[in-house]
């Protein structure tokens, strides 16, 4: 049977499919540890509206001193209290939320003073919270999903040691190490840059607040300049970094409407694009913008 040329209507409906389907469904991220008052890691995972937590902060480690977590009020892991959080973790991952614990952040004594300092600091992570030989480490007896790069203060130096250092672990481990990095949106950036350029990154959640000259309030232009920066690193997906809240950053706020109207419809249809991560947990729970974006993320 001979086949019959497609009618306009048709035709209009397949590059209609074609074009959504060049568009890629994104995953909201969140910072989760460092506000009192904000919801518990089960109920985070327990709405649905995320595919990536990350644990806010560990703060201290590297140059020789003791590693030290850093979860607020949510527990105090100098008396072994964050354990009690291996609970909700393993919740959290059964739902199949991937939970990576953040290192550095902008306040806190941090630093590698060199290649073999980096492979110290990439072991006492593998044994302590990604599944290694510690049963019993700050979280538990957990294995969490990978770690994250929030370096924004001392020296750039040996990042990139300690993202190939916790590959290998994985690797020799039979596990996946999961590395992500939250880099400042000037580009490139002044710490984590060496380190994505290792091409090992599994994830890029840019800072596009805090920071004038790229955040979308500069502009389209500006906003896409650096946008597009951002998308020519060796990383697998790139994640529009956001405050949730007015409260939650100096500038560099979008409102939900303006968001998924004008922003999201620039950078959707990057390869590259992952999606949206919030800062942070506390201030999503008091303005409900994870879930006023999720359906067009």
């Amino acid at each position: 049977m001979a086949s019959r040329p497609l009618t306009t209507f048709q035709l209009t409906a397949t590059l209609l499919v074609a074009l959504l389907a060049t568009c890629h469904a994104g995953s909201i991220a969140v910072y989760w540890g460092q506000n009192d008052g904000e919801a518990s890691l089960a109920e985070t995972c327990a709405s649905g509206n995320y595919e990536f937590v990350i644990l806010a902060f560990l703060p201290k480690f590297g140059k020789g001193q003791t590693p030290e977590l850093n979860l607020a009020s949510h527990c105090d892991p100098s008396s072994g209290g964050c354990r009690s959080q291996s609970k909700d973790i393993k919740a959290c991952q059964r739902r199949g939320v991937k939970v990576l614990l953040s290192i550095g952040g902008g306040d806190g004594s941090y630093g590698l003073s060199s290649p073999g300092d980096a492979r110290q600091v990439a072991m006492y992570l593998w044994n302590n919270y990604l599944g290694g030989a510690s049963s019993s480490g700050p979280l538990g007896n957990v294995a969490l999903d990978g770690i994250d790069f929030d370096i924004e203060l001392g020296s750039a130096k040996f990042w990139n040691n300690l993202a190939r250092d916790l590959k290998d672990l994985g690797k020799n481990g039979g596990k996946t190490v999961l590395l992500s990095a939250a880099p400042q949106c000037p580009f490139p950036d002044e710490w984590d840059g060496g380190a994505i350029s290792t091409g090992l990154f599994d994830f890029v959640w840019v800072q596009f607040y805090n920071n004038e000259e790229c955040q979308f309030s500069a502009g389209r232009k500006a906003f896409m300049d650096a946008w597009k920066k951002w998308e020519s690193v060796p990383a697998g997906k790139i994640f529009l970094g956001l405050p949730a809240s007015k409260d939650a950053a100096g500038t560099g706020f979008v409102p939900a409407s303006e968001l998924t109207s004008r922003v999201l419809p620039l950078i959707k249809g990057s390869p590259k694009y992952g999606g949206v991560m919030l800062w942070s947990k506390f201030y999503d729970d008091r303005t409900g913008y994870s879930s006023a974006i999720k359906s067009d993320v």
